[in-house]
């Protein structure tokens, strides 16, 4: 339990066993599921948590109730992380009134069987809910990053409860930097939802907002132009830093060679650099850095008369999130009938703002005399 601002408590939990984010996220320093309690004259739960932390979460929520019982649950986003505890909830407190959208309550019932008669008060976009000092009004959210998530603002604390917005992964107890898992939450989970982002980001403009809340993540309280202003480059998908991404998928190690290659010739040129190995790498980091810098380069062996699969499931990841305004090049080998430039290439030319850089890199079998021309010219044309 920890107290966040007057008569407001936080009382999240760390997960530092899972393994898997949203089974597909490698989390080597965990989650937190944030949580939040408004005690006044009624008393309101901000969201639950994880059931992987049910049991915690209980604990410091009787703490802070000190006997007494909560009136409201806010309900901002119904993804089972923050919603898994919500049943057992209801089951201890019969009483409290569950507050969401109209779209809440369909999924709700979708995931729990709850009676809902007498115990829900929809609300929609600008309704406000008095508790007595403290007074919150709903700013709806849809696809940041579901259809029904919805933030809070609390006028009297001026606090923001932004649900998955301005998350990040690692437990709270880790000493890390923000923006690095900042970015790699952003990118791969809200990534594709620039657009809703930005509008949302407008709406609460104009507000005096001193602290921001989200349900996963520290709490934000100094800087926080810095924050939103992440905010805003990530959602408008511009180039974060200037930087060559080059990802690399590889059978016996040539094309991986030519990879590092062509990274150390940019190097010399004074350009920032970033190999991935697309079969051993987090695809989650990847897909983090080849957002962050304007630039990217794709190497890829002819697998099967196609792609290598690790490239064609990175590709489809960067497709599903969204990927744009960057400039891209291709580097394939081939033994006998290089296709993996034409292959990636098909796939890349479907991405909005994406200027293909010349020439292409084909390798046969390994890196020689002639492949490593083209492969200067690359470097020429990247480095414009």
């Amino acid at each position: 339990m920890m107290e966040i601002a007057k008569n407001t408590f936080y009382i999240g939990v760390d997960d530092h066993d899972i393994d898997l984010f949203e089974g597909q996220y490698i989390v080597p320093n965990g989650i937190s599921y944030n949580s939040y309690v408004i005690m006044d004259e009624k008393i309101a739960v901000m969201d639950t948590v994880d059931m992987r932390g049910e049991d915690e979460w209980f604990s410091k929520l009787s703490e802070v109730l000190g006997g007494r019982k909560p009136d409201y649950l806010v309900v901002s986003h119904m993804e089972p992380d923050h919603s898994g505890s919500i049943l057992r909830l209801v089951k201890e407190f019969p009483d409290v009134i569950l507050v969401g959208n109209a779209k809440t309550f369909t999924f709700m019932s979708q995931f729990f069987n709850i009676d809902l008669t007498d115990k829900k008060l929809v609300v929609k976009e600008g309704d406000t809910l008095k508790l007595g000092g403290h007074e919150l009004s709903f700013i709806m959210a849809p696809m940041v990053h579901w259809p029904e998530v919805m933030v809070t603002y609390d006028s009297s604390s001026k606090i923001l409860y932004s649900a998955d917005g301005f998350g990040k992964f690692g437990t709270l107890d880790t000493d890390e930097d923000w923006t690095c898992e900042a970015r790699r939450y952003y990118m791969n989970i809200v990534g594709k939802y620039g657009a809703q982002v930005q509008a949302l980001l407008k709406k609460f403009a104009a507000r005096d907002i001193q602290t921001i809340c989200p349900l996963h993540g520290p709490i934000l309280k100094e800087n926080l132009g810095y924050y939103i202003g992440k905010y805003d480059v990530w959602s408008s998908y511009m180039p974060e830093d200037k930087g060559i991404v080059i990802a690399c998928a590889s059978i016996h190690g040539n094309t991986k060679k030519a990879a590092y290659k062509l990274a150390e010739k940019l190097e010399s040129k004074g350009e920032k650099v970033s190999v991935f190995d697309l079969s051993r790498d987090d695809i989650a980091e990847v897909v983090e850095d080849a957002f962050r810098y304007d630039r990217l380069v794709l190497a890829s062996p002819t697998y099967d008369g196609g792609l290598f699969p690790a490239m064609d499931m990175f590709l489809a990841r960067l497709k599903s999130k969204g990927y744009k305004k960057r400039k891209v090049g291709f580097m394939e080998n081939g033994t006998w009938a290089p296709m993996a430039a034409k292959h990636m290439r098909a796939i890349v030319e479907t991405l909005q703002d994406i200027e293909i850089i010349e020439p292409v890199v084909t390798i046969r079998s390994a890196l020689n005399d002639d492949s490593e021309k083209m492969m200067d010219e690359l470097v020429d044309a990247l480095c414009q």
